[in-house]
């Protein structure tokens, strides 16, 4: 692969647009709900492995 200079305020050095699924994942409320329970799940056994 070649290393070639990237052109500021070109197309290619803004981050890629999401998808329509995307969106629609990071906006649905149930969706967001379930991650933030299975996050703080897993933050819990984090500290309460490091209290043991």
């Amino acid at each position: 692969m070649k290393n070639r200079p990237i052109i500021p305020y070109s197309e290619e050095s803004y981050p890629p647009v999401p998808t329509r699924g995307t969106r629609f994942w990071r906006s649905f409320v149930p969706w967001q709900l379930v991650r933030f329970f299975v996050l703080n799940i897993k933050i819990i056994r984090i500290v309460v492995g490091g209290h043991s």
